[in-house]
């Protein structure tokens, strides 16, 4: 057997209800942060490829918004339509559940599971499971829900038993020889990384007092050497919440912006000069235009 032929490479589609711990799993399977993560729901709203090469293969993982029943506007429409063609897509499905929780949006996306391909049922969070009664009983619950090939518990906030789960993901991948690069570690690029991770702090620090109708404009995107100055704004729908996000005395909207410009540090391996603006643009999320110039169409 040629060393090609012996390579397995496939796309696996990372899907569940939003706020289920898809993006801090991602970053941890990718071993770096590429993916936002924060408590509140609707935080990932592109698909992000998240690679990991290993001797012999290569994952591609497919982050997506959790799928979204509770709001109808035009950005969910969207979000929506995204996760149900990463479905199509992919070589095999990992289904994200919270351990002991099975709730009416965790069967409303199982419901969309394909039937043609494999499906890992990831159970997250055992860490808090202690009644390991009824957790068994959980199992069995969520297990007749869908033919999954594995079940698979793990903690993606602490790593636990990430091994075994990749472990999983292997045997199911196809033979193919790898389709990025060893080094590479996602598609977004720079640009694309900064607006997310300036957004991952705005919902970070603001918490329930902002509604997930933020998004993140880069203006300004130049690099000189190792330096990269970047210049970008944050669109909120209201005159109050843009009063939220810069905070008194702009305090808030500097631990935003020292906090974004440290994370985007580690990540380009470089100096980052960074200024961010609050804007408000009301109804953004029904705009068709304002979301195909975000990406979010």
């Amino acid at each position: 057997m040629s060393g090609a032929a012996a390579h397995v490479c496939g796309l696996i589609a990372l899907v569940g209800r939003p706020n289920v711990g898809k993006s801090t799993l991602l970053n941890r399977l990718v071993g770096q942060k590429i993916s936002i993560t924060s408590k509140k729901a609707q935080t990932t709203r592109h698909r992000v490829m998240g690679i990991r090469t290993e001797d012999g293969a290569q994952f591609v993982f497919v982050d997506t918004p959790g799928f979204q029943t509770r709001h109808a506007s035009t950005l969910n429409r969207a979000m929506n339509k995204r996760v149900r063609e990463t479905l199509a897509d992919t070589d095999v499905v990992m289904l994200l559940v919270e351990a002991g929780r099975l709730t009416r949006e965790d069967r409303q996306v199982i419901d969309l599971l394909p039937g043609d391909r494999p499906v890992v049922l990831v159970v997250n969070k055992i860490d808090h499971a202690k009644d390991k009664a009824a957790l068994m009983a959980y199992l069995q619950d969520v297990a007749a829900t869908h033919a999954f090939a594995e079940i698979v518990p793990v903690s993606a906030k602490n790593g636990h038993n990430l091994d075994e789960l990749l472990k999983v993901l292997r045997a199911h991948l196809p033979g193919n020889p790898p389709l990025f690069d060893e080094d590479d570690v996602t598609d977004q690029t720079e640009r694309q990384l900064a607006a997310e991770l300036i957004r991952e702090k705005v919902f970070r620090l603001c918490g329930e007092e902002i509604p997930y109708a933020v998004a993140v404009q880069i203006d300004k995107f130049e690099e000189e050497g190792r330096l990269r100055r970047i210049f970008a704004t944050i669109l909120v729908d209201r005159d109050g919440h843009k009063a939220i996000v810069i905070g008194k005395g702009g305090e808030k909207l500097k631990a935003i912006s020292t906090q974004a410009r440290e994370d985007m540090e580690r990540a380009f391996d470089g100096k980052v000069y960074l200024e961010v603006w609050v804007k408000v643009k009301g109804g953004w999320a029904d705009d068709v235009r304002m979301l195909k110039s975000l990406g979010l169409d």
